[in-house]
């Protein structure tokens, strides 16, 4: 069953980097065969294998010239989350444990539902009648996410009225969150939905956590929270703060602007960045054992920072890699053992 697993996983790897190939190729012309020559033999020289070759090829045909250090997607996932994080990273899909792993108030959760029982934020059991007076103690409308809940999918939105007891619990376990009122800069690219930074972190050898990754996620302007398939994704700079000129579309389509609200992506910088950094660096170094972490964090309309989700299992690291990678090249992650999927 094990090796059954692996091969529909890589093989999902596969066809899934072939699409994005065919995209590029269709919106940018055939990428230069030496640059995808040297993506396979790279696969089978430092990875050991060429299932590892389709994602290399889809970051080089990309950027236009292949570099030495990229990370295939299927390979993080097959091979270093489960050797980098083991168990300790599937935490993340618990989103009631939060707040009792990092503490402070990073983030906005105001009560969680699980296994039949209602909790404030500090875990103390509230009964049904009162949760109501709980959750909207300080805000006016919140946000349920249940337990594992990814791509937007699994996000439920409520006010006083709309509010359900009986709704969240034929749902499932999961948070409920105060909805955020991002800082204008957020609003001008889309108001409906609350942008968020892509953060990744990571641990290396001497316990040193460090952001190797960044991006900024905005929804389009239908949409009230982001979706995997429907986002435009740019770059930041990881010193700066600064977008980059071009964003992406989900069909990895170059923009500089935003496609509905037209606000271009040159110059405008993230609010409160080095606070956005000093947090998940905070928040890593509590949990260290889980040693490559992908973030989503705002900014509110009061300059604070909120952390929306944590990830410490298979984060996404594909489109950091081929727009601002190899950001791992020296934590040697190509020496790693293969291991079950």
């Amino acid at each position: 069953m094990k090796k059954v697993g692996q091969y529909r996983f890589h093989r999902d790897h596969g066809a899934q980097a072939g699409r994005i190939l065919q995209l590029l190729e269709k919106k940018y012309g055939r990428p230069d065969p030496a640059h995808l020559k040297l993506a396979d033999i790279y696969a089978r020289d430092v990875f050991g294998d060429a299932i590892y070759a389709p994602w290399l090829r889809v970051y080089a045909a990309f950027s236009g010239a292949f570099k030495e250090g990229w990370i295939p997607d299927n390979y993080y996932g097959g091979v270093v989350v489960p050797s980098m994080k083991g168990g300790y990273g599937r935490i993340s899909n618990l989103k009631p444990m939060s707040r009792l792993i990092f503490g402070g108030d990073a983030f906005p959760d105001v009560a969680y539902f699980a296994n039949g029982l209602f909790f404030t934020e500090r875990n103390v059991v509230v009964p049904e009648q009162e949760l109501k007076q709980v959750v909207f103690r300080q805000c006016d409308k919140v946000v349920f996410k249940l337990d594992g809940s990814a791509r937007g999918k699994g996000i439920y939105f409520f006010d006083r009225e709309s509010f359900d007891c009986e709704l969240i619990r034929s749902l499932g376990n999961g948070v409920i969150q105060k909805f955020i009122v991002q800082h204008p800069l957020f609003s001008a690219f889309a108001s409906k939905s609350v942008a968020t930074l892509r953060m990744t972190t990571v641990v290396d050898e001497l316990g040193h956590v460090s952001v190797r990754a960044c991006f900024l996620r905005i929804g389009r302007a239908h949409d009230t929270h982001i979706r995997n398939d429907d986002e435009v994704c740019v770059p930041v700079d990881l010193v700066t703060g600064e977008l980059a000129r071009k964003g992406f579309l989900s069909d990895w389509g170059a923009t500089e602007e935003h496609p509905d609200s037209k606000v271009r992506f040159a110059g405008v910088k993230i609010p409160a960045f080095s606070d956005c950094v000093d947090t998940v660096l905070q928040l890593h170094g509590k949990i260290p054992f889980a040693r490559c972490i992908g973030w989503d964090v705002t900014v509110g309309d009061d300059g604070k920072v909120q952390v929306m989700e944590w990830n410490g299992e298979h984060n996404d690291v594909k489109f950091s890699e081929a727009t601002q990678g190899p950001c791992f090249s020296d934590l040697k992650w190509e020496l790693l053992n293969a291991s079950a999927v």
